[in-house]
């Protein structure tokens, strides 16, 4: 099937040529034949890099052209959600009218909606007005917890990645997020998009789709194990020697692809080994590099480091030693890829080895989740990853290994791609169970305590009155309910009511069940009751002495132990000194009685961040690196947000300016005293320690001073004092408005 022998309007079909699409693979085709044009629901159930993206784009384009309304397309992480949001921006180059049809005037809108943590960031269009409206899951539920008006305009739900809802920390969200976006008045088509399924029939009936499955690849995939010896058999009977060396199998397999021409990706099963395996790589891509390839490589390694100008917020940051030593092997052509790299440096690792100048890269399998970053070869150098949980070692499931693989394969490059394991083991029990093996079917875990006492409460806010049948009959339209028995969903349904009403989330007359005040506070911080209940004991355990700033150690210690901080770091023997003198130093500061904290270094990092200590001392001192603590002082501070409404649900107005600090603390690295400074838009934690250090110690300060002499300090300058003054100015005159009105 041809662009053009589609029936959308000329303008969606210039636009897909002018991306080089001319012809449907036959899986594309056959969502077509089943209606996706049309406004049939459907669910396609194909290998990664096969081309969803684009059955994506039609079911979009072709439900605007027939007056649709809003369009969610749902993606179960941020990085992934932004790919998309620039992939679907250039559709502002079609024109539709909001009345359907198609003319010159109006360009299709798009929005992002990425809050992880119910707050939510905007980008293009405003999600109110947007037609297209990329979302992450967690932001959509927060979206339908705070019953914003646009979700009742939705017409049609594209859903990606529907194969997480297996996933026990992300499935049970976008569980509830498909139940109840099938459920809106306008019952809107549902595209659901993910990656080969054994039970695909089963999700598709729970969807109320038609089912599109197919195992056909643009660009075909050979798997394959490589024995210790160095051997390697693949799946269709080819075999292959690769010299181990110095390197080890996994690397010299990466080379020796290189080498021919194609790209590497490595999949470690930590981060210090995809660190190790990028250094070992490194002397010998060196040598395969081409004189364009190096000097573009020279430019990639220096935008990898911060810059060390100053940023807006005067943020001049001197780099780690991660960051050091992964530039330098940016410049011989190879990169490491983990958590613990910033944002900006794993973003430019991303679009480097997308456009083929970074030629192996070693990866944890950050990389696996739907990001599109293909190489002809994947290395998969470990099938067992630790389970914290359990505190056990365990092979990964066929699943995430055929996610692994679907890495493998570069359309319009290579003219296959190859997926080979590479690590101890029986290679032909390994080729029997991974490579010839089917993926394990999904199991929703929508039915766990947690999920269940999260998700019931939401229910629960969004239908004030609701009956006790009414809540069992909603979960029972699940992908858990449908898997499992009425009595076993009754049971679990009964347990989370149960800890509600004694948690005073809830309440109930009759049969019937409302939220409490307290409830829909708790449901719309977007935080589990469970930790919700574990903060509100320990503000209440705060004694009311009428003295302020003296429990940040405390605070710090019920943050950090909260199930959704993240990322949780082990313990090590060199960190139990430095725990003990901080919590002796700072015993004053302890509410109440504290058991052993569930994340010490966490604790150490945090309280460090906020003595302005900088990221380079703090990776040098606790190996925390950049990425971390950067989702640390996420983290933190959206549970220290948490925390002070809780403090004033529960009456605790003597520390709601505490708290309050405490989180400006966390989110700008300060000290107490820079504050009220660091609260200043275009003033970060430098420029406010430059400016306390000149006496401007407040907002009050920054008024008196001159704006000659704001310009004559430190990282400040005219531009920068000019932009101070106007913000300190419009604060004034709010404050003087509010004042005058009351």
């Amino acid at each position: 099937m041809k662009i053009d022998d589609l029936d959308v309007p000329d303008s969606a079909r210039e636009f897909l040529r002018s991306f080089g699409f001319k012809e449907l693979y036959p899986h594309q085709a056959e969502a077509v034949d089943a209606g996706l044009l049309g406004g049939r629901s459907l669910l396609m159930s194909s290998p990664t890099a096969s081309g969803k993206t684009l059955v994506a784009m039609l079911a979009m384009l072709s439900h605007l052209a027939r007056g649709g309304q809003k369009i969610i397309y749902l993606s179960p992480l941020r990085a992934l959600a932004s790919e998309k949001y620039a992939e679907f921006a250039a559709l502002s180059d079609v024109r539709v009218s909001r009345s359907g049809g198609w003319q010159r005037g109006k360009k299709i809108r798009v929005a992002r909606s990425t809050g992880e943590m119910g707050g939510t960031r905007y980008g293009g269009s405003s999600v109110s007005d947007a037609d297209i409206v990329v979302a992450t899951n967690e932001s959509m539920d927060a979206a339908m917890r705070r019953g914003l008006g646009w979700v009742e305009d939705i017409s049609l739900v594209v859903a990606d990645e529907v194969h997480l809802i297996g996933d026990e920390s992300r499935g049970p969200t976008l569980e509830m997020v498909l139940t109840q976006l099938k459920s809106l008045p306008t019952k809107p088509q549902l595209v659901g998009l993910s990656a080969t399924l054994t039970n695909a029939d089963e999700v598709a009936d729970w969807l109320d789709c038609r089912l599109v499955s197919s195992s056909w690849r643009p660009v075909p995939l050979n798997e394959g194990v490589c024995g210790q010896d160095g051997s390697v058999v693949m799946d269709d009977g080819t075999t292959f020697e690769v010299d181990e060396g110095r390197t080890g199998i996994p690397v010299s397999l990466g080379i020796q692809s290189v080498a021919q021409g194609g790209q590497s990706l490595i999949f470690a099963a930590t981060r210090v080994n995809s660190r190790s395996m990028a250094l070992k790589a490194a002397p010998a891509i060196s040598k395969l590099l081409a004189a364009g390839d190096r000097k573009r490589l020279e430019s990639i390694s220096k935008r990898m480091l911060p810059r060390q100008s100053a940023t807006a917020a005067g943020e001049g940051q001197t780099p780690t030693k991660l960051a050091e030593e992964l530039a330098a092997l940016v410049r011989d052509g190879v990169a490491f890829h983990h958590a613990g790299l910033a944002e900006r440096q794993r973003s430019i690792i991303e679009e480097e080895f997308r456009a083929g100048t970074i030629k192996l890269l070693a990866s944890t399998t950050t990389l696996a989740a739907g990001i599109n970053l293909p190489a002809r070869r994947v290395i998969v150098s470990n099938i067992s990853r630790y389970d914290v949980k359990s505190g056990t070692t365990r092979g990964i499931s066929v699943l995430e290994y055929k996610q692994l693989c679907g890495r493998a394969g570069r359309p319009q490059y290579d003219e296959y791609g190859e997926a080979i394991i590479a690590t101890r083991g029986d290679r032909d029990a390994l080729f029997g169970h991974y490579v010839m093996g089917t993926p394990e079917p999904l199991d929703s875990k929508i039915i766990n305590e947690k999920a269940m006492r999260t998700h019931l409460l939401s229910v629960v806010v969004l239908n004030p009155g609701i009956q006790a049948a009414d809540i069992l009959q909603f979960f029972l339209r699940t992908f858990g309910g449908m898997q499992s028995s009425e009595t076993r969903v009754g049971e679990a349904v009964d347990t989370a009511l149960d800890f509600l009403m004694e948690a005073s989330m809830i309440v109930t007359k009759g049969d019937r069940y409302a939220a409490t005040s307290l409830g829909k506070r708790v449901s719309a911080l977007y935080i589990d009751p469970l930790t919700a209940s574990y903060l509100y004991t320990i503000i209440l355990a705060v004694p009311e002495d009428g003295e302020g700033g003296h429990h940040t150690l405390g605070f710090l210690y019920a943050i950090t132990s909260c199930d959704e901080f993240y990322p949780r770091q082990s313990m090590r023997q060199s960190d139990a000194g430095r725990v003990a003198r901080l919590f002796e130093e700072h015993d004053s500061e302890l509410i109440g009685f504290m058991p052993g904290s569930e994340s010490p270094r966490g604790i150490l990092a945090l309280h460090e961040w906020i003595d302005e200590r900088s990221e380079r001392t703090i990776a040098d001192t606790l190996k925390i690196e950049s990425g971390d603590m950067h989702r640390m002082v996420e983290t933190a501070s959206w549970l220290s947000y948490a925390l002070r409404e809780i403090a004033r649900h529960a009456k605790r107005d003597d520390l709601l300016d505490e708290i309050a600090v405490l989180r400006l603390r966390i989110r700008s690295g300060i000290r107490a005293e820079l504050a009220e400074l660091a609260g200043v838009r275009g003033i970060g934690r430098v420029r406010a320690r430059a400016l306390y250090a000149e006496g401007i110690k407040g907002l009050a300060d920054i008024q008196e001073a001159s704006h000659l002499r704001l310009a004559r300090m430190k990282k400040i300058g005219p531009a920068v004092a000019m932009s101070i003054k106007r913000e300190v100015e419009k604060r004034a005159g709010a404050r003087r408005q509010a004042g005058y009105t009351a």
